[in-house]
């Protein structure tokens, strides 16, 4: 008799489930299904899991696949059960080729190829709470969210547009996505949501032609570069019921909620300064280069947002000091400085260059850090002048910070608004607002 197994976590059972099962089946004489434990699709990362381990192991039993069904519990249960069941086959879908290629050792390895586009019908289906999802640009961002949208139950990215046709095509045949769109509006007319990610310049015209097309939108930040056109977009959002998440991705993560909330507590007494660093070696990481206004007005949303987040939007002057060298060993650092009526706050950003990227907030009785890269938010420490209540804190934070911000688009669709907290739509018009700001009164400086 030849032995197959499966892991999965089969939340909201669909049609894509069954027909992975039924292939999974017929490799083998036996077909033993592993479902995930709750705890253990916590400890993983995986988000947003609405069923729990019960049902779902009853939604697999209930299609008569499985001759058998186990709970996964840990990572390393695996190897463990094709031993002690005498396993032939793991078998699991193409979109994890290579990451289980260690089981060889114990049995053979079989990548089940996805039939595209299966599932549409049901995935579409809002009964299911499963939404279908579209890419705005399939550039270097493309990949790593249709890996990370694997962790998030409730969404399923099925297709891609792209001004470049071709690059469109390339990724679809990539990571298997069951669509690649020529005409945008054909996009938005089979989708339930898109994820904007576009140059800046552009992403005003895209978000307002997918919220007038009825579709939610997710978009990298800025959503625009003026307050202007954001708040025409809150509003056209608002008033057509749709969700408009702002993808500054470190806003969704636990570590970076708590870390806000721990200084925001008093435990450092009233803030009166944020240093924040955000730079990077490389200077092709962003859209708007060619630019310096632009450049440095996207690098600082992401500092900017933190000291938002710490001070709140009542500040009252805001400069911007721009050095750009170039053309030999292109490069761009601008720091920011932004007066509050009580505190102060200092943001330094660059491209071709490399800092220290920490964030300090500096209190009256003591001083929150966050070592670099502090926007992935794991680990902070506070620091008083009596070093025996000096704390360190960690949180988890689980694979890429794209998963949180797919989760928080999938919370919201869903109706739940109770998370519009860690971004809200006053917070994207005060940030295109600082965005307007830095553009207009940037002084810039060449060397060469």
């Amino acid at each position: 008799m030849r032995t197959v197994i499966t892991y999965g976590t089969y939340d909201m059972f669909h049609e894509g489930h069954r027909r992975l099962l039924e292939r999974a089946r017929a490799l083998g004489d036996w077909l033993i299904v592993g479902v995930t434990s709750d705890t253990y699709d916590l400890s993983r990362g995986k988000l947003n899991v609405r069923q729990s381990a019960l049902e779902r192991i009853e939604n697999v039993r209930k299609t008569g696949l499985a001759d058998q069904v186990l709970l996964e519990e840990y990572a390393g249960q695996k190897i463990l059960d094709i031993q002690e069941w005498g396993v032939d086959v793991f078998a699991i879908g193409s979109d994890w080729v290579g990451k289980f290629d260690y089981l060889k050792d114990y049995c053979d390895v079989v990548y089940l190829d996805r039939t595209r586009g299966v599932s549409s019908t049901k995935i579409r289906n809002e009964s299911l709470g499963i939404h279908k999802i579209g890419l705005v640009g399939a550039g270097s961002l493309a990949e790593d969210l249709v890996e990370e949208a694997r962790y998030v139950s409730g969404i399923s990215i099925e297709a891609v547009w792209d001004s470049d046709a071709a690059l469109a095509r390339q990724l679809a045949s990539d990571m298997e996505l069951g669509w690649a769109y020529e005409d945008y509006s054909e996009l938005l007319n089979n989708v339930d949501a898109v994820y904007v990610s576009t140059p800046a310049d552009q992403r005003a015209h895209m978000i307002r032609q997918a919220l007038e097309c009825g579709v939610h939108v997710l978009s990298e930040p800025p959503l625009t570069l003026t307050k202007h056109e954001t708040e025409q977009l809150t509003k056209l959002a608002r008033e057509r019921h749709l969700v408009l998440v702002e993808g500054i991705r470190t806003a969704y993560t636990p570590g970076f909620q708590r870390m806000i909330a721990y200084a925001r507590s008093g435990s450092i007494g009233q803030i009166r300064s944020v240093e924040a660093t955000l730079t990077h070696p490389a200077s092709s990481t962003i859209h708007s280069t060619e630019e310096p206004r632009n450049a440095a007005a996207e690098l600082a949303v992401y500092p900017v947002f933190t000291v938002l987040k710490l001070l709140g939007g009542d500040y009252t002057d805001l400069r911007c000091h721009i050095l750009e060298s170039g053309p030999e060993h292109p490069s761009l650092l601008a720091r920011i400085d932004i007066e509050y009526p009580t505190a102060f706050a200092s943001v330094k950003v660059g491209l071709g260059v490399r800092a220290e990227n920490d964030l300090e907030v500096a209190g009256t009785e003591g001083t929150l850090y966050v070592p670099a890269p502090w926007w992935h938010s794991q680990h902070y420490e506070t620091r008083f002048d009596d070093a025996n209540e000096n704390e360190a804190f960690y949180e988890r934070l689980e694979g890429d910070e794209y998963r949180y911000e797919l989760a928080e688009l999938s919370t919201r669709i869903r109706g739940n608004g109770r998370t519009a907290y860690k971004l809200r739509s006053e917070d994207s018009v005060l940030i295109a607002k600082i965005v307007e700001d830095i553009r207009e009164s940037a002084h810039i400086s060449s060397s060469i």
